[in-house]
């Protein structure tokens, strides 16, 4: 059995089930892979962070990756920021705004939208987030196909997948950075971005 254990972190309004497929291609690649569920919406990043951590310390292999689509990717840097002494391993972010979201920005002036998007904003989608300070290797996956409910968003700027703007996806520390011409969900389906994610936690680079 390989050494090298893959936690996936689902994103916003998400469960499990949504990257069976991702999930099923690193388990090709000879990594061993463990899905985390969360309340995306009911509980704060902060929060969902710290039951990560409490998974996380169940699980005996001696290198743990983990590959994070959108607000997931923001749960990851609060986990690190908790939790700094964690096993060696990589981190692969989907799609995740490590800016401020400007979609979310957008949602959270309405009540209905304030409503959709919970407790996912505190110190997750509108910012506050902590910076990237990890010794671990971190790359980052961004979308530029503009298709999803973002199109009917106004203000995220272009290049986007439909839901998060590339700009919006760069972190200050990341060790790698590659725009692929998928969209915000689609990413979790696409081969490419699966070779790309495989890729970076074998080289700790994307094949650019």
């Amino acid at each position: 059995m390989t050494q090298e254990t893959i936690i996936l972190v689902h994103g916003i309004w998400m469960n499990g089930l949504v990257m069976a497929l991702l999930r099923k291609r690193l388990g090709n690649a000879d990594f061993t892979t463990r899905q985390f569920s969360y309340r995306s919406v009911r509980s704060t990043p902060i929060e969902n962070a710290m039951d990560l951590q409490t998974f996380r310390e169940k699980i005996k292999n001696p290198v743990i990756h983990y590959v994070c689509h959108s607000l997931g990717g923001l749960i990851v840097r609060h986990l690190f920021n908790e939790y700094p002494d964690q096993p060696p391993g990589r981190i692969v972010t989907l799609a995740t705004p490590h800016t401020p979201s400007s979609a979310a920005r957008q949602l959270a002036r309405f009540s209905p939208g304030r409503m959709l998007l919970g407790r996912s904003t505190l110190q997750g989608l509108l910012g506050n987030v902590p910076p990237w300070h990890s010794s671990h290797e971190l790359g980052v996956i961004a979308g530029r196909l503009r298709l999803g409910m973002g199109m009917f968003i106004p203000g995220i700027p272009k290049p986007n997948d439909g839901a998060v703007a590339v700009e919006e996806t760069r972190l200050e520390g990341m060790t790698d950075h590659i725009t692929l011409p998928v969209s915000h969900f689609g990413m979790l389906m696409s081969a490419r971005v699966a070779q790309q994610t495989i890729h970076f936690l074998n080289h700790g680079s994307f094949k650019h």
